[in-house]
């Protein structure tokens, strides 16, 4: 029988730790997204990140032995920099806002482990509960999750969009076997608007809250190997992730939240400057970036993106640094992707450059950097002369 009393104890608990947004759901299987996914993965749509076993990630009794109810929890982010970078005689890059302040993996745990503690105090120490607490790196579908405990609704950007907050959330959920009245599930409201699926520059979004996450210019920016050229131009000087489809999202009009000292970004360090990023040393990473989420796939997908950034900007005054690059650094990735990008940001064809590409290109062993060079003089030959 659902514990209203302690559910609402719970819910008030719930706010004094900080937790924006709250809701209860039933551990039944999540049967509907099953065909989903088993197409998604079909159609070579999945990212590679998510839990790969699908029964696990629909059926909570795969993970949790006799689970009750699953709590859903979304802490809102703020979507807006109050504050400038200081000027800088370097272009800039930018970290997508999800990546702005502390990691958000470890605020959600610290605050579902806070919460779990409150909820075994109220249950009484003798009462036999148990809990599994988890973040998108979990089994369990977050948005799925929380839309049906009745955080929000699935726009057709794939997002939980709350009433209070937007998209602009951070979700985590936790699995036990108490049994909680279930709150209601609120149906998508995005009707005809079509915005995030008009101004996605990949195409990545599929109309009906799936995307292809191999087009996502957020999962291109997380890869570790040579980005494909068709995404170079869109990522713009981002470094990490993307935000077109909750910016264009009405939904999100005049939503900014500072509720959350931690999540705070710092100016200079989510709006890095470009071209010292790509000497940078793993100490060096490691201070100024490791606390945040757009540091969990390494200091070598970051470089690689803030050379694209470079040649987005069109920043000539990284020619030397890329030439150093080229020169000196000991990944195929790196010395490839300044390849390409030496050539994009030349106006004329430069034959001591040429020269210089033609001499890495002689001594280049990666087949993939191979390729970059050739394109790259192959495109300086065609510059006027």
């Amino acid at each position: 029988m659902a514990d209203t009393d302690l559910k609402q104890r719970i819910i008030a608990a719930s706010q004094t730790i900080g937790i924006d947004k709250i809701g209860f759901t039933t551990a039944a299987p999540f049967s509907e997204l099953a065909p989903s996914l088993a197409a998604q993965r079909a159609k070579g749509y999945s990212s590679g990140f998510e839990h790969q076993n699908i029964d696990e990630r629909v059926h909570p009794d795969k993970i949790f032995d006799q689970p009750r109810s699953i709590i859903a929890i979304a802490l809102a982010y703020p979507s807006r920099m109050h504050e400038r970078a200081p000027r800088s005689e370097y272009k800039r890059g930018y970290f997508a806002r999800a990546s702005w302040g502390i990691d958000y993996h470890t605020i959600l745990r610290e605050k579902m482990t806070r919460l779990i503690a409150e909820i075994k105090r109220l249950a009484g120490e003798d009462a036999a509960v148990n809990f599994k607490p988890m973040v998108d790196t979990g089994e369990l579908v977050d948005v799925a999750v929380a839309q049906r405990a009745g955080l929000g609704f699935i726009g057709k950007n794939g997002l939980l969009i709350t009433k209070e907050f937007g998209s602009w959330v951070y979700l985590g959920e936790i699995i036990t076997n108490i049994e909680f009245a279930p709150d209601t599930p609120i149906p998508c409201q995005c009707g005809d608007c079509t915005r995030c699926i008009d101004f996605c520059p990949p195409g990545a979004l599929l109309g009906d809250g799936h995307l292809n996450a191999q087009r996502c210019l957020s999962y291109q920016t997380q890869t570790k190997g040579m980005m494909p050229a068709e995404y170079r131009p869109m990522i713009r000087n981002v470094i990490y992730g993307c935000d077109i489809c909750q910016l264009v999202c009405p939904f999100n009009k005049g939503k900014d939240t500072a509720r959350h000292p931690e999540m705070t970004p710092d100016p200079d360090r989510v709006s890095p400057e470009l071209v010292p990023m790509l000497t940078m040393s793993n100490k060096e990473f490691k201070n100024r970036f490791g606390a945040l989420a757009g540091a969990w796939r390494g200091k070598k997908p970051l470089q690689r993106n803030a050379i694209i950034a470079l040649a987005n900007t069109r920043d000539r005054s990284a020619l030397p640094k890329l030439l150093e690059v080229i020169d000196k650094d000991p990944r195929p990735v790196i010395r490839g992707t300044a390849a390409w990008a030496v050539s994009q940001l030349l106006k004329n064809q430069n034959p001591e450059i040429s020269a210089f590409l033609t001499a890495a290109l002689a001594k280049e062993t990666d087949l993939a950097a191979q390729t970059e060079f050739r394109d790259a003089l192959a495109h300086i030959a065609a510059l006027p002369a």
